[in-house]
């Protein structure tokens, strides 16, 4: 399954960006330390690196990660060209405190009265914006919700006098390139319900579960898993639960629902559905089919030729 979300207000957010952009210093973006880079937009590191602006890539919901994978991403980002990454919980006032000094270290050339940091606030919807903005300025001024894309707006807002906050709306790609992205930013539910379809998405989380965290599993559910494929595992739920319809079958659909919401809520653990080299291998697979293609064409020119 391929999943692909792309609501019309982030046609107009992807131009208003862009404008924004021009004026704006350095860009705060917001990813999810669980999928760091399914969750990073590939539109904002265009719009950034045409303007030339450094980064602050904060890797929000670290306390909900796997703190190995996510000293791995660290590591990466931080080998990057403008980039400073630091993981925290937007959650909590004693990791926000960090931010501001952060985004100085990033652009130290501003940050005076008379030459005010301006900062973007980007990334896909649900990965924690309007939480950091109410955070850094002690007060609600963005709205937060559980479903994405509550923001729609820009607002530009102070923080003290030598810092300018910009909030912008949550904004996906129109396409997602590898399916297994869209899967993973479903079950981390940055992609609307209306998108999805929840077994598939949690049949795929079981197998990523499977696979990496099968102690985390039986930790929560109490059955073995030896044996068990990733529907075995939703119909487990199922049974341990006592999910029901009415013919006696396991109710599938509820099974579903409750694995996504405990990997969302922390409930089954601290959990990573992606790492540096697991990135690396997803986009190896991607690549090896159209070198393929090349060599084969360089192949029939040279034939013609001969």
């Amino acid at each position: 399954m391929s999943i692909q979300w792309f609501p019309g207000h982030m046609n107009s957010a992807r131009r208003q960006a862009a404008e924004t952009m021009e004026k704006a210093d350095m860009v705060i973006e917001v990813l999810d330390a669980r999928v760091p880079q399914a969750s990073c937009n590939p539109m904002i590191q265009q719009l950034r690196e045409h303007r030339q602006r450094p980064c602050l890539k904060i890797l929000n919901k670290a306390d909900l990660a796997d703190p190995v994978a996510t000293q791995a991403w660290l590591d990466f980002y931080n080998k990057q060209k403008n980039v400073i990454a630091v993981a925290l919980s937007c959650k909590k006032p004693a990791d926000v405190a960090k931010v501001p000094g952060l985004c100085i270290k990033t652009a130290p050339h501003r940050g005076t009265a008379l030459k005010p940091l301006r900062m973007m606030i980007m990334g896909i919807p649900n990965v924690g914006k309007s939480t950091l903005m109410n955070a850094l300025l002690k007060k609600k001024v963005a709205k937060v919700g559980d479903e994405p894309a509550v923001t729609k707006t820009q607002q530009r807002l102070y923080l003290g006098n030598n810092m300018v906050l910009i909030d912008t709306p949550g904004m996906l790609w129109p396409k997602i390139e590898h399916p297994t992205d869209g899967l993973m930013l479903a079950a981390s539910h940055a992609i609307g319900s209306n998108a999805l379809i929840e077994e598939e998405v949690a049949t795929f989380l079981a197998d990523v579960l499977l696979t990496r965290y099968p102690q985390l599993l039986k930790a929560r559910y109490g059955f073995a898993l030896e044996g068990v494929d990733a529907v075995g595992v939703i119909e487990g739920i199922a049974q341990r639960r006592g999910f029901r319809l009415k013919g006696g079958e396991p109710d599938f659909e509820k099974a579903s629902h409750t694995l996504l919401q405990d990997y969302r809520s922390g409930a089954l653990g601290r959990i990573s559905l992606e790492t540096p080299a697991s990135r690396e291998e997803l986009l190896a697979s991607y690549r090896a089919p159209e070198k393929l293609g090349l060599e084969l064409e360089s192949e029939d020119e040279s034939g013609s030729e001969g």
